[in-house]
């Protein structure tokens, strides 16, 4: 038996959409710490590379969330949306080295309002 069947619908999608977060961020951003001198076309070339294992688990994750769990696509954009904040802020102060902003909570302030009104009356 795969150990996600054993995991409810619900939490399957998070959990896959959380890993594909983490490869999403390395793709997008990694690149500014370690390709920092490389051509900006090799920072694309392994970003595409690293992005090939984000797809791997965010379109089954979305599979799932919307044919199975009873996400609609507003829905799983939403989730989607918090979990990327959820990793990027730490993410940019631990890899980047980045300060913690308030902005970053004013951010999560507002997502979850986005968060309230995508899933009222679900």
């Amino acid at each position: 038996m795969n150990a996600l069947q054993s995991i409810p619908l619900l939490w399957q999608t998070i959990i896959l959409l959380m890993g594909s977060n983490v490869f999403m961020t390395f793709a997008w951003y990694g690149h500014l710490k370690n390709l920092a001198t490389a051509p900006w076309y090799i920072a694309a070339l392994v970003s595409w590379g690293i992005a090939l294992f984000e797809y791997l688990l965010q379109v089954p994750a979305n599979r799932i969330g919307f044919q199975q769990a009873g996400f609609t696509v507003a829905q799983l954009k939403i989730v989607q949306e918090v979990i990327t904040l959820t990793v990027f802020v730490p993410f940019a102060m631990l890899y980047l080295k980045q300060p913690f902003k308030l902005d970053y909570l004013w951010a999560a302030f507002c997502m979850i309002g986005a968060v309230y009104f995508i899933f009222r009356g679900s």
